[in-house]
């Protein structure tokens, strides 16, 4: 029987598969990881917190690319032969990530065929998430496109069980990712209240039902 391939990484696997070669950093919220051009020669691997991925184009306007989590590898074009960061990494929580350096990774893609295939799996899926993300973006309205984004923050939809509440993101970047204004993203969200899709506190909380909102034609 053909055995089946979980997208999902198993963080104490990866540091089976791995061996030496490997650092764990601790980061505070707002910290970098890395910025757009400086050397690739690691991957990362995210254990615990939110990463965000953002790319700032010649003319100074910024873009938030994606939103990471725990199991999110980022940082891997360096094996394909990036030579610069293409985006800027940086931490929206508080966070625990692994460096994997560009040597011990490709080794260990060699020399462990399990960790291989799950490593491949995971890039198919998210590479499957970021064709969504751009079908969402050409097709889908800006109040669709939020709902959407929420839903992911708080992980529904993912492996594992959904985290209603949110780390907290600005309006300013949520305006980033969806493609629209703070001011749109202010409607929305109390729009989004007053319906009881989301709550907001001090906090964050996202409830299932806002799937209204995408599902609905």
């Amino acid at each position: 029987m053909k055995r089946k391939v979980k997208a999902a990484i198993d963080p104490k696997a990866l540091l089976a598969a791995v061996g030496q070669g490997r650092t764990t950093r601790d980061y505070r919220r707002n910290q970098a990881v890395f910025a757009q051009g400086e050397p690739s020669d690691a991957v990362f691997f995210v254990h615990r917190g939110k990463v965000k991925l953002t790319v700032l184009s010649q003319q100074g306007k910024q873009a938030v690319t994606a939103l990471l989590g725990p199991g999110d590898f980022f940082g891997e074009g360096c094996l394909a032969g990036q030579p610069v960061r293409m985006a800027t990494a940086t931490t929206l929580t508080e966070a625990s990530i692994e460096r994997l350096p560009k040597p011990t990774m490709i080794r260990t893609l060699h020399q462990d065929a399990v960790f291989a295939e799950s490593f491949t799996a995971y890039l198919l899926s998210r590479n499957i998430r970021m064709e969504e993300d751009l079908v969402d973006q050409l097709f889908n309205s800006s109040e669709k496109r939020l709902a959407r984004l929420l839903l992911l923050l708080a992980n529904f939809g993912k492996e594992g069980r959904p985290e209603p509440v949110v780390p907290k993101i600005s309006q300013e970047t949520l305006a980033e990712m969806v493609g629209t204004t703070r001011s749109r993203i202010s409607h929305f969200m109390n729009k989004f209240r007053k319906l009881g899709f989301v709550e907001y506190n001090g906090r964050l909380e996202v409830h299932s039902s806002l799937l209204h909102v995408v599902l609905h034609d």
